[in-house]
């Protein structure tokens, strides 16, 4: 995971909501790949930066050609697996869509895979994601778990206890790092002591927390600081970074609080 991290830490800058979303989250600017690209460069803070496989394809450089206009760019982290926003009510399952061999092609560096951490489809995943795990080990690269606590079995998705099984789960099937989707409650101390406990239960597999939707800034911020406190790795961030009219500057203050 190093190749991921600056002083220990790491900022993703994530993309692949077009996919789990469709057009909802996207403005005439920040629907162009090419826009995400441009804030990752102009900003020069982000470890890596998430794309499903067909936007990697067409948009992150990767020929002998383009190797000098990626040399400013973060890694390339592609995501495995994903699903369409319109099976409500069904229990989620994200099927795999590109193999691991697939994304070492396009010149990926580590990828992403989702777990649905309570859904009846659970163990489909978790099968999966343990050959993604062998693949991956044999390639040397790492592998990135988004176990998100969703499905039937799963009343509170933001229950420090089970975002602590969650990130125990990850730990032992031998994800590199886990991304999680933690919330801030109404006490910063308590907040920290939570994550803190999760992390715990992850052991040396590394923390990512979600940016999530569109929050306001102080809030993204805090949500950076508790990280920081807690000790997690770091933060992906999509929508609180490229939704924003000042994408750029507002990446910086976050890398500010995580690299410092």
């Amino acid at each position: 995971m190093d190749k991921f991290l600056r002083n220990n830490h790491g900022l993703f800058l994530a993309y692949d909501q077009g996919f789990e979303h469709g057009p909802s989250d996207f403005n005439a600017k920040n629907v162009d790949p090419a826009y995400i690209l441009d804030i990752a460069k102009k900003s020069g803070v982000f470890t890596g930066v998430i794309f499903q496989k067909g936007i990697a394809e067409r948009y992150y450089p990767r020929s002998k050609k383009q190797e000098a206009k990626s040399n400013d760019l973060p890694p390339l982290i592609i995501k495995l697996n994903g699903k369409t926003a319109f099976h409500v009510g069904e229990e989620p399952f994200a099927p795999l869509l590109c193999s691991v061999d697939e994304a070492l092609g396009l010149g990926a560096s580590g990828v992403g895979y989702t777990v649905y951490v309570g859904s009846e489809r659970e163990a489909e995943m978790t099968e999966t994601f343990g050959r993604v795990v062998r693949e991956c080990n044999q390639k040397g690269i790492p592998t990135i778990g988004w176990f998100y606590l969703r499905g039937e079995h799963i009343i509170n998705p933001h229950d420090p206890e089970k975002l602590a099984y969650a990130a125990r789960l990850a730990l032992e099937l031998g994800a590199d790092a886990v991304k999680l989707q933690f919330t801030l409650g109404d006490n910063q101390d308590q907040d920290i002591k939570n994550l803190g406990w999760i992390i715990q239960n992850a052991g040396k597999c590394k923390v990512f927390i979600s940016g999530g939707s569109k929050i306001p800034d102080d809030q993204v911020l805090q949500l950076a600081k508790v990280v920081k406190a807690a000790g997690a790795a770091g933060m992906a961030v999509g929508r609180n970074i490229w939704q924003r009219p000042n994408p750029v500057e507002f990446a910086k203050q976050i890398a500010k609080i995580l690299f410092d």
